[in-house]
């Protein structure tokens, strides 16, 4: 494999009141859906012909994720990647580390060989915006987006819906395509689905789409 490495940051939230029941329920929901992320991720990098390194860090071997793992993925347990129930920032050193997240100022120019690449897997989806990029700028460390911006435009729909928020095995596709290709479009349409409501700009050069005049907020990011 490529010393390419990334680094998959796994949030898992429980909650102790009155209402524990449903709230373990939508828990264990969010967790098999991330579960199912983990395994599409893996399936990618199989495929790929320069694979990833990976580690999922802030994952215990003991939690309801990794049940649910075992559950949903044949053979989870010998998958070749690296588990750790420390967090990335005590795992490697703060200044190989680059945390992706929608809400950054910098966008990803390059795939680098030496960095660890942090994909956050937030299974609570209620959770506040922000919340990765407060987490890398209380350990000091540098942060990117997704070239979403520079190489993909809103595109019309009905709903008026616009998301930059992937889901971990979406991220990871972009990544791998980019570092096999070096190509952004390319990259940014094998992973942002069209349902996210962004179109590349190549494709409104060519008339394939009309765009309307952007109203409103960013699209949210966390």
């Amino acid at each position: 494999m490529d010393c390419l490495r990334s680094s998959s940051c796994c949030r898992w939230m429980w909650n102790t009141s009155t209402k524990r029941k449903r709230r373990v329920l939508q828990t264990v929901q969010r967790g098999a859906r991330l579960a199912a992320q983990i395994r599409r991720l893996y399936g990618s990098n199989k495929k790929a012909s320069r694979p990833f390194w990976i580690c999922l860090t802030g994952f215990s071997t003991d939690s309801p994720l990794y049940e649910e793992c075992l559950r949903m993925n044949d053979g989870f347990s010998a998958y070749l990647l690296d588990v750790t129930e420390e967090d990335c920032f005590s795992v490697f050193p703060l200044e190989s580390l680059v945390y992706l997240t929608p809400d950054s100022e910098r966008a990803l120019e390059d795939v680098d060989e030496n960095t660890v690449y942090i994909i956050g897997g937030l299974v609570d989806e209620s959770i506040q915006k922000k919340v990765t990029f407060q987490k890398a700028q209380e350990h000091s460390v540098k942060t990117a987006r997704l070239p979403i911006q520079e190489y993909m435009v809103r595109r019309q729909n009905e709903k008026n819906y616009h998301s930059e928020i992937l889901a971990i095995n979406q991220v990871f596709d972009i990544l791998s395509t980019y570092f096999e290709t070096h190509s952004w479009p390319e990259a940014l349409k094998k992973g942002v689905s069209p349902g996210k409501g962004y179109i590349l700009r190549d494709s409104v050069d060519d008339g394939q789409c009309k765009i309307p005049d952007v109203v409103g907020e960013a699209p949210k990011g966390r």
